[in-house]
């Protein structure tokens, strides 16, 4: 507990300082590079999120993390080219647009259908604002990887295979928080047919970071694929059968500590084949976990508590025939 405590402490005097510099005027010639590699290296290192995802209160952090987004970005601005900096300031534009822009403008009311618009539009912007950023040192240490006239990733044997396989395992979170951006934000408009492009690319990409890392985050990865695979249409490389087994693979890697599994499927494939059951009783588990159990993803499993607690209320609305009183009668069809 004491050591938490001194790393968030060292984290938030680190940001502060950092920021005072930039206010008060200082260039980047007047800053010694060493410091700004070290302020660098302290902010941007493993764990450096850890102080958003452990935390208990969505709210707090939600309020907290504009700030610290215009920080890293301010930081970045004199230290482009630092990969961690990149990586921090990419992932939080996309976590901030989904758990606080993206979440809460989908749980508004029919009535506020102008705010909820303008909410999505803006989450759209923020999952390519991260994105751009975080395609910038792909860019960088991939050239052409995600351009390149050559990049056919229906071709298994040409130039485009030969550049996956020359990613790192280092870079495995890199491409997640890419690929989740550029999809979210495809997901918000499917009819944006530049991103819809993308999908065959973002697949390759995410499959190739699960040859490498395959546990990376106790099963984001899994995750990743059974949204993926449970959303697209079968023309688009939805597949149920895949969807199904990344699925068990990510409650198997999470140890059942993970809402979000829970979510994704009954989000997807359950509301997909209309099966209420299995809906309700994949939200019922998200419900009944601890989000303390896993205090790496406590914050996440709160938001996505949420999330299943707005889903069973909206059940009318996504099932055709809805009859909770069927799940009532027998209450343990989801233990099938």
């Amino acid at each position: 507990m004491k050591k938490a405590w001194y790393e968030r402490l060292r984290h938030s005097t680190c940001a502060y300082i950092v920021f005072l510099f930039v206010l008060t005027g200082f260039s980047a010639c007047s800053i010694n590079k060493l410091v700004i590699n070290k302020v660098s290296d302290t902010l941007s290192g493993s764990g450096a999120n850890a102080v958003f995802l452990g935390d208990t209160d969505p709210k707090l952090v939600g309020d907290a993390l504009p700030f610290a987004i215009k920080m890293y970005e301010t930081l970045l601005d004199k230290n482009p080219n630092h990969s961690g900096l990149i990586l921090t300031t990419g992932s939080l534009f996309v976590m901030y647009a989904n758990a606080f822009v993206q979440g809460p403008a989908e749980m508004l009311p029919v009535e506020a259908y102008e705010e909820k618009r303008a909410g999505l539009d803006r989450a759209k912007k923020l999952y390519l604002r991260g994105a751009a950023i975080l395609e910038r040192d792909i860019n960088s240490k991939y050239p052409a990887l995600l351009s390149g006239e050559d990049a056919d990733v229906e071709d298994a044997t040409g130039d485009f295979a030969g550049k996956l396989a020359k990613i790192n395992k280092e870079d495995v979170p890199l491409l997640y928080w890419y690929a989740a951006g550029t999809l979210s934000a495809y997901a918000l408009n499917p009819f944006d047919i530049s991103l819809g492009m993308r999908i065959p690319l973002l697949s390759a990409l995410m499959e190739r970071a699960y040859e490498l890392d395959g546990d990376f985050n106790a099963g984001a990865l899994d995750e990743f694929f059974l949204i993926l695979y449970g959303s697209l249409p079968e023309g688009m490389g939805g597949d149920r059968e895949k969807a199904l087994v990344h699925y068990q693979k990510a409650l198997e890697k999470s140890k059942g500590l993970s809402a979000g599994a829970y979510v994704a499927y009954a989000q997807t494939i359950a509301v997909a084949e209309q099966n209420y059951e299995r809906f309700r009783f994949n939200l019922e588990t998200a419900l009944a976990i601890d989000p303390a159990a896993d205090p790496s993803n406590t914050l996440v499993n709160i938001i996505n508590q949420h999330k299943a607690r707005y889903l069973l209320e909206k059940a009318p609305e996504l099932f055709v025939d809805f009859d909770e009183e069927a799940w009532d009668a027998n209450p343990g069809y989801g233990d099938e």
